[in-house]
């Protein structure tokens, strides 16, 4: 697939004030600090598209992109860290778990982890609430320039028996990335595309 146009929607804080056209969306969410933005920019080659900052925990608004005029890149809050209040952690917390489960357009979650790390609870915890909730997704494996080739296949294994031992039968479709190198993001856009094609074709939307 080929990028474009990508261009900036809205932001809002509630779900029913999302985009009403019937395109498809592919929502990413992960821990604060796991790198969404760069990956975003990354994938529609848009330096700026999403905003970077050294802070985690800037995203806090469900943020939509609309890429080549027939499907939603949807940006969503880090879950974990942040510095934000309680209070304000909550409230967008809240309107993540409106969104998956009840927004109709959603077609697949891309959840981001941070392949420098070995299985983290956080993330497994995540991962198993998509499951129970019954979203489709994938795991994004960022950073992945970081560490070496061994140590990226020793951590996806830790991931895989993770979850083997929390009653999952397979590890969920992955896609190992580097935003720096550009890492994945053919493989990325060629399965969005895939999904794409199936669903159009399928009068699914």
């Amino acid at each position: 697939m080929k990028i474009n146009t990508a261009e900036f929607i809205i932001s809002n804080s509630e779900v029913s004030k999302c985009p009403k056209e019937p395109l498809p969306e592919y929502a990413f969410i992960g821990r604060s600090n796991v790198g969404k933005s760069s990956l975003i920019n990354m994938l529609t080659n848009h330096k700026n598209l999403a905003k970077t900052s050294g802070r985690p925990g800037k995203t806090q608004l469900i943020n939509h992109f609309k890429i080549n005029s027939n499907w939603f890149l949807v940006d969503l809050p880090g879950y974990g860290y942040a510095r934000v209040s309680k209070k304000t952690k909550e409230v967008f917390q809240k309107f993540i778990t409106d969104y998956f489960e009840t927004r109709e357009q959603l077609v697949c979650a891309f959840v981001l982890v941070d392949i420098r790390h070995e299985a983290q609870k956080i993330d497994l915890e995540f991962i198993t609430y998509l499951g129970e909730t019954e979203v489709p997704f994938c795991i994004i494996f960022t950073k992945a320039d970081k560490i070496s080739k061994g140590k990226i296949d020793q951590h996806v294994a830790a991931y895989r028996k993770a979850l083997l031992a929390n009653n999952w039968e397979e590890m969920p479709q992955y896609f190992v990335t580097s935003s720096t190198e550009e890492t994945g993001r053919e493989s990325l856009l060629e399965f969005i595309d895939g999904v794409n094609q199936e669903i159009f074709n399928s009068n699914g939307f």
